[in-house]
């Protein structure tokens, strides 16, 4: 599924917006808007989503994203890993919180998402693929879903 948040990309090409299937064609305005194409072309290239990876991008002072709507408050970048276990046979899951906080302040997440305490808020691919806790962005405005290995890359000791 596509969002206004995630171009519509073919191999790198993104589509142009009056063939992106999410536009209005016959409004006036989308003439003012930018092109993918423009906006896009000349941050670092992913393989998958939109083809852009937004934290290069940041890391790179390319672009600077608000950690909150307002932009008021600075990001409190937290360097703390959460090991995922319950996978249900899957490889597991490391949450990184300091790419995560790079962009978002805490009470993006917490308590509406996640509690703060480890463990206390029960995840699942199914309410992932729902687009509830981390389904809130991935597969909206993050990469997508179909990026397994992205976050399952810690396999289990045999």
């Amino acid at each position: 599924m596509l969002t206004c948040y995630q171009p519509a990309a073919i191999a790198g090409k993104w589509l142009p917006l009056e063939k992106d299937g999410l536009h209005d064609t016959s409004n006036p305005g989308l003439k003012l808007l930018q092109s993918p194409a423009e906006a896009l072309a000349n941050l670092p290239p992913d393989n998958a989503g939109n083809q852009v990876n937004w934290h290069k991008a940041m890391e790179q002072g390319l672009i600077n994203p608000r950690s909150s709507l307002s932009g008021a408050k600075e990001p409190e970048i937290l360097d703390l890993d959460i090991l995922m276990e319950d996978t249900r046979g899957a490889l597991m899951v490391l949450f990184p919180h300091k790419v995560h906080t790079q962009w978002l302040d805490c009470e993006n997440c917490h308590e509406k998402l996640f509690k703060y305490e480890t463990g206390a808020t029960p995840i699942s691919m199914g309410d992932i693929l729902n687009g509830e806790s981390c389904g809130v962005c991935h597969g909206a405005v993050a990469f997508p879903l179909t990026e397994c290995n992205r976050c399952h890359k810690i396999p289990r000791e045999q």
